[in-house]
């Protein structure tokens, strides 16, 4: 299960309601009992520093050695 944020159409109060990924429930407001609509909002992941993406290398290397793969990994399943 997880947590959605709500909000009332009508008097503008937000609340959580949880529910599975899938559903998609008719939600109405605690308070005045007006249909209500989820907040989306930024996730809360955030990608800092190196090893997060393709162009950056551990090692500060910018090519990759003989007995890496193409992708640099060691034993790489991607060699061509």
């Amino acid at each position: 299960m997880a947590r959605y944020d709500y909000r009332c159409g009508s008097c503008g109060h937000v609340f959580e309601v949880e529910h599975g990924m899938q559903e998609h429930p008719a939600v109405v407001c605690p308070q005045c009992g007006q249909p209500a609509d989820k907040v989306f909002s930024a996730s809360g992941i955030k990608f800092e520093g190196s090893g997060f993406y393709n162009t950056d290398m551990r090692g500060g290397s910018s090519s990759t050695s003989a007995t890496t793969g193409s992708c640099g990994c060691a034993d790489c399943p991607h060699a061509n």
